[in-house]
């Protein structure tokens, strides 16, 4: 007996009573798995085969894999193209869409084609100005902003149209995220700012770095708070820390990433700090999942993606669980 559905890549599992995609994403999220999932960094490259080789670090490790959309407004292989590729052999990507380079006509069709591709998540997000970025000279557009993009997909989806108006014949079956900063001052305003996507349409939160859980269990009690902890999944964003200096540096230079000092002293006390950066992300996995409304995390582990697979396993945070891979045999009782 199929322990679950084995989708031939590129054709879709169906939808489930209750989910708006057909997505294992999803599908992780409402069965109450802890739920993992990781950044693949675009290649400045036209070859699809660094896509792959970037996307077999996760195998069998995450459950979907964002694919960044000019972060921090530098210039890689679009989303779109990246979650094209590995929607092509059956990978689950989250593609990310950020309001900096395209108006609502550019991003309205994007989301559209990335349907129809079978992305099955979207991550919405406002964008970096570009000034922070390595085209500093690039005019912005910003027509749109995280919450307007969050609505503009909730009409395509749940409405049949257009922002125009104009009706459109199949809408794009789709999972809707968002981005939130915890521990950015004032952090009374992140838990109302949560909410605010939540209503805008955001069924799913990816969190920034988290290093001090006080906060992060404080912004969760203002969410419950708030009355949309059952409205929404939360996954909390983690990384590895190579050294007590890049820690440092993070902190001083990263708006928004709150890093204690007791973090730092315990990489710097450390005889391999990239192990013991990799030992902490593990550690505060083990208190995350146990906080209320947490249902997974975010690993961001930027030129060191091959630590996500060694973090997860020594965590042991899937219990067991496999999640799906290109090649993978099929689970049986």
């Amino acid at each position: 007996m199929i322990f679950e559905d084995e989708p031939v890549p590129g054709y879709p599992l169906p939808i489930l009573p209750g989910h708006t995609s057909p997505g294992r994403f999803e599908r992780v999220l409402r069965a109450g798995q802890f739920a993992v999932t990781s950044e693949l960094a675009p290649p400045d490259s036209a070859d699809p085969e660094e896509v792959y080789r970037r996307a077999r670090i996760f195998d069998g490790y995450v459950d979907a894999i964002n694919a960044t959309d000019g972060s921090g407004a530098n210039c890689h292989m679009s989303s779109l193209a990246v979650c094209a590729l590995l929607t092509r052999v059956g990978y689950a990507p989250v593609m990310q869409i950020s309001c900096r380079d395209r108006n609502r006509i550019a991003i309205q069709g994007d989301i559209l084609g990335g349907a129809a591709m079978g992305v099955c998540n979207l991550l919405c997000l406002t964008g970096d100005g570009v000034q922070a970025g390595d085209h500093p000279q690039a005019m912005p557009v910003f027509d749109l902003d995280s919450l307007t993009l969050l609505e503009t997909a909730r009409t395509l989806r749940d409405e049949h149209h257009f922002l125009s108006g104009r009706k459109i014949s199949c809408a794009p079956r789709v999972l809707l995220g968002a981005a939130e900063n915890p521990f950015a001052q004032p952090t009374e305003f992140r838990a109302r700012r949560l909410a605010k996507k939540v209503n805008a349409g955001a069924q799913f939160i990816q969190t920034q770095f988290c290093y001090d859980l006080p906060l992060l269990k404080a912004f969760m009690g203002q969410v419950e708070d708030l009355g949309v902890l059952e409205s929404v999944f939360i996954l909390v964003g983690l990384g590895p820390l190579r050294s007590a200096r890049t820690a440092e540096w993070i902190r001083t230079h990263v708006p928004g990433v709150h890093i204690p000092d007791a973090v730092i002293k315990r990489l710097a006390g450390a005889a391999d700090s990239a192990l013991e950066g990799r030992n902490l992300c593990i550690d505060m996995i083990q208190e995350i999942r146990a906080i209320k409304g947490v249902h997974g995390v975010h690993l961001m582990a930027y030129r060191q993606e091959e630590a996500v697979a060694d973090i997860i396993a020594r965590s042991g945070v899937l219990n067991g669980r496999v999640p799906w891979y290109p090649g993978r045999a099929p689970q049986v009782n």
